[in-house]
């Protein structure tokens, strides 16, 4: 079973709110302390507390601390923390992430490398705790797709470890980079925590997306603002049905299509960019042809991939298109287990992709290119070759319909 979430984070996001906001939610406090203990251990205690923001009741967490924090950590040493405990590998790979967007922008925020920075004010144990404890909860709530609407970064100045900085703090900028933000009011109303998380963690930057809403939780800053409830809130999915529209069993993934029309590129230029896209990592990559105002023809290039790889390749897009701007929106997509086999046509193995689903085989395709190659070396047509490798895969027993045999 699998939920998704959207956060409000409207009013501003920290770690400490977006957590108080999970458990509000419902995410079991004994859960998040105990993926805490494992990386800290006897180091922190999370509690909650209702509390009222602007006259609307919240959840606020308190994190306190039962042993000193060290002045500063590096990237390194707490990746090695995170690799080091006994934690579900969803809430490890989850942590990681956003310590490394941390360490990033860091990096670029002050001229380093990311293996070179040093935490102050987010490498203490309150954020730690923050990030591993938000972790925790998102595995607790069963909660596998994220997204989030624009985010209030607030404006001024404000007092950090290396003196009077403008709001949005250097790294809280960084992070923001590509994601909708405003200044909110007064003050400093994103984090950079806070913000890593939402980058890490939410591939796409959206309104409420449609859902069928289960639950609601709203997490409470540490000021009560009389101008504006100073919350974040997370919208949380049902789960969905086995044996009604996509079951739980049928190979569900998370997605994320970026979409952008270019009508100005050089077209010798279009092979070179779909390679590049699926040389890192994309899922599928393709063109549409499309007719844009005053009727100039022009494509529309579409990219499908994990939403842990929609940055990466969002970035690729801008350097290598002449696109102005990119469109993301979250998708779900059903696949079919594979597996590959070897058939022989003229003395030569061709390699077979079997999809297969629940034991039955429904896809059987030789790979193209050892056909067209021995196509070439045989000098004959490659439908020829073609229809022989799926003769000779039906005889092996892959033929659509067949009842797949392992071992």
């Amino acid at each position: 079973m699998s939920r998704r979430a959207w956060i409000d984070a409207s009013a501003g996001v920290a770690g400490d709110m977006l957590l108080a906001a999970l458990l509000d939610a419902g995410a079991h406090i004994g859960a998040v302390q105990s993926a805490i203990d494992v990386v800290v251990p006897e180091s922190v205690r999370v509690s909650t507390t209702e509390v009222t923001r602007a006259g609307l009741r919240a959840c606020k967490a308190h994190v306190d601390a039962h042993a000193e924090s060290p002045p500063h950590r590096t990237w390194a040493s707490i990746r090695t923390l995170l690799a080091g405990a006994d934690l579900p590998t969803a809430v490890r790979e989850r942590a990681t992430a956003v310590f490394a967007r941390l360490a990033e922008a860091e990096a670029r925020v002050h001229g380093v490398t990311a293996g070179d920075v040093h935490f102050h004010e987010v490498g203490a144990l309150d954020a730690i705790a923050d990030v591993v404890g938000v972790c925790a909860a998102l595995h607790d709530l069963d909660v596998t797709s994220v997204s989030c609407g624009p985010v209030a970064v607030g404006s001024g100045h404000v007092r950090g470890a290396h003196g009077r900085l403008p709001v949005p703090v250097p790294a809280v900028a960084e992070l923001a980079r590509g994601w909708q933000v405003s200044a909110g009011g007064p003050g400093e109303l994103a984090t950079p925590t806070g913000m890593a998380l939402i980058r890490a963690l939410a591939p796409v930057c959206e309104d409420l997306p449609p859902m069928t809403l289960d639950t609601v939780g709203v997490g409470a800053g540490g000021r009560d603002r009389p101008d504006r409830a100073n919350v974040v809130r997370v919208l949380i999915s049902v789960a969905p049905l086995t044996g009604v529209g996509m079951a739980a069993d049928a190979g569900t993934e998370q997605a994320v299509l970026l979409e952008c029309n270019v009508d100005d590129l050089d077209p010798r230029l279009w092979p070179g960019v779909l390679t590049g896209l699926m040389e890192r990592g994309a899922a599928d990559a393709w063109l549409a042809p499309i007719v844009m105002k005053k009727g100039r023809p022009a494509h529309t290039l579409n990219v499908l991939c994990a939403p842990d790889r929609a940055d990466r390749l969002r970035d690729h897009m801008f350097e290598h298109t002449s696109t102005l701007g990119i469109r993301a929106s979250p998708r779900r997509k059903t696949v079919l287990d594979r597996l590959f086999v070897t058939v022989q046509v003229r003395d030569r193995s061709i390699p077979v992709k079997v999809g297969h689903r629940h034991g039955v085989i429904v896809q059987a395709m030789p790979e193209f290119d050892d056909v067209a190659e021995l196509a070439r070396g045989l000098g004959l047509p490659e439908r020829v070759v073609l229809q022989e490798a799926l003769s000779a895969a039906a005889a092996a027993g892959y033929a659509p319909g067949g009842k797949l045999a392992l071992g």
